[in-house]
């Protein structure tokens, strides 16, 4: 059976592409579940700890200029498996940085490889959309939740068997090495949907002018992504922090809305054929603002993984829905929205460190609450594809 599916070429791309996408939640879940220790290692503030954060994200808007060219010169194929194999060292790199100043270094470049990975790997997964005619980009965004959620486990049980940091970004770096060599053959050659015209027809105007609804779709990206980043890089650090919960217990708040980003991933496309992606976003991110809200306000270990919960489930579809609908209106949107939600996903975060650092995390974890409705607000002013307007 395992074989049939491997020769069907549909599935082997899905396969492919979803393994990047494994790839890059692994990697980010990795580090980002180790925070607490960096910050215990480095003896680093809360300000410091999103000064850290905001070097990916500086990372990521410099790899913005950059992506034109080497999507030219190395295709999104060859771009994602060279990205992937940086992102993997510098795990080891991050391990080993002796101070902050090197880790700042690290995490910069940290931030370059994402923003070039997430290009590439949005750009295999909306042509595999056009080219199969299949709604697959919830899928396949849902294995990105699956590895944060395996690397927030893997954290866990490291945790119990070693404090060592070294220790624990070795193993993820073997995991990894192991994971983008098995993509190497299921990768699309072909970088853009081929049944669209447009984006050959494009003036190179429209690339440093981009359309109104280019701009909305961005900043729906990115105030989806800064919720969902701030989620893996600072929900360790509220559970054990602000909630008293056991260091034991503090990535399971990763493993929380991982698991819920999963389940709602795995059945967003359903839902996307039977109500739309526009209610599907309005909804689902309103879902999680006013549950992590709640959950705030209420206090306590439960009531907080609950309110996680509520942000998993709802901004499962954000990031689905927006690349896609961004892949039709042609690449140069596809980039702009790409690269806009990866230094949400990286940057943003950086900012909750700063508002915690000059009131509280609960203050900072409220802001997150209201990215989320900003989502909301933001997805009322999208034109949204339908399945439909690919056929």
């Amino acid at each position: 059976m395992f074989r049939v599916r491997v020769r069907d070429p549909f599935r082997r791309a899905q396969l492919a592409i979803a393994a990047l996408f494994c790839f890059l939640g692994f990697q980010y879940g990795t580090w980002a579940s180790r925070i607490p220790t960096i910050k215990s290692r480095l003896d680093l503030s809360e300000a410091e700890i999103g000064l850290l954060l905001m070097a990916t994200g500086v990372g990521a808007a410099a790899s913005y200029p950059l992506l034109g060219m080497l999507m030219k010169r190395l295709g999104s194929k060859r771009l994602a498996s060279l990205s992937a194999l940086v992102l993997g060292l510098l795990l080891l790199a991050l391990a080993a940085a002796p101070n902050y100043p090197v880790a700042l270094v690290v995490l910069l470049c940290d931030g370059v490889a994402v923003g070039c990975l997430n290009v590439a790997m949005n750009a295999q997964g909306a042509a595999l959309e056009v080219e199969f005619r299949r709604t697959t980009m919830a899928k396949l965004h849902a294995t990105f939740s699956a590895g944060a959620l395996f690397a927030a486990l893997l954290a866990s049980g490291m945790n119990w068997l070693t404090s060592s940091t070294g220790a624990h970004f070795a193993v993820a770096t073997g995991l990894l090495l192991l994971l983008v060599g098995s993509t190497r053959s299921g990768l699309l050659t072909q970088d853009q949907p081929t049944d669209d015209p447009e984006p050959v027809k494009k003036s190179p105007r429209k690339w440093s002018v981009p359309a109104r609804m280019t701009l909305w779709m961005g900043c729906a990206m990115a105030f989806g992504t800064v919720t969902e980043g701030a989620m893996n890089d600072w929900s360790a650090l509220y559970l054990e922090d602000v909630v008293d919960a056991p260091s034991e217990l503090a990535p399971m708040g990763i493993a929380v809305v991982s698991v819920m980003m999963v389940l709602a991933r795995i059945f967003a496309d359903g839902r996307r054929s039977r109500w739309g992606d526009g209610l599907v976003v309005r909804v689902g991110s309103a879902v999680a603002g006013a549950g992590l809200a709640l959950a705030l306000v209420v206090g306590g270990v439960v009531p907080t993984l609950i309110g996680f919960a509520c942000v998993g489930l709802g901004v499962a579809a954000v990031t689905p829905c927006v690349y896609v609908t961004a892949a039709r209106q042609g690449p140069d949107a596809l980039a702009l929205v790409a690269t806009m939600g990866t230094v949400g996903l990286l940057a943003g975060p950086a900012v909750i460190g700063f508002i915690a650092n000059a009131s509280s995390l609960v203050w900072g974890m409220g802001a997150v609450a209201a990215a989320a409705i900003l989502v909301s607000l933001c997805a009322t002013r999208i034109r949204w594809s339908t399945l439909a307007d690919a056929t």
